[in-house]
């Protein structure tokens, strides 16, 4: 496993068709907060946006929710989420010149969990973000324990030609 993964600050991303909520912690990863919703447009300016929020929170890793059914299997869903995901990550290779490990991590319940937090914070958040925020703190929460991290990671290669701009932006 890459150093980013294991250090610095992490963009966790609550993917969903029309929103994707964000969130990030700290580099110390002490801290998490919901940081905004992404209204989905295009893949091109969707991947373009995120990456300039890597480049804007100087970011290590991206952690992703899996949708999993609540027995634990994957769904449909979880295969949609791991295509896009690797997508993503091609694009953040070619956008930033070098890659960013995509690390998934469990999301079930966490649309409930987000919304008990807005009830108690009177819905000043929005929901997608916060939802993006338990996921990251489920995330660093098992990692501190020491549990295993085995929902699967994107760790692409560098890119050996100088980068087109294009061919991982479809």
């Amino acid at each position: 496993m890459s150093e980013s993964i294991n250090a610095g600050k992490l963009l966790a991303l609550d993917v969903g068709l029309a929103r994707i909520g964000i969130a990030v912690c700290d580099p110390l990863r002490l801290a998490v907060r919901p940081l905004t919703v992404l209204q989905r447009a295009s893949r091109r300016e969707d991947f373009q946006y995120l990456a300039q929020l890597v480049r804007n929170e100087e970011v290590g890793a991206v952690v992703c929710g899996l949708p999993l059914n609540m027995d634990g299997s994957e769904s449909n869903q979880s295969q949609t989420v791991r295509k896009w995901a690797l997508r993503l990550a091609q694009a953040l290779r070619t956008l930033l010149g070098h890659p960013l490990p995509v690390i998934f991590w469990d999301e079930r319940l966490t649309t409930f969990a987000a919304q008990e937090i807005m009830a108690e914070q009177g819905g000043k958040l929005a929901e997608d973000a916060v939802a993006a925020a338990v996921i990251l703190q489920s995330y660093l929460d098992a990692q501190r324990r020491g549990e295993a991290l085995d929902f699967g990671c994107i760790e692409l290669p560098p890119r050996e030609s100088a980068p087109s701009g294009k061919a991982d932006l479809a």
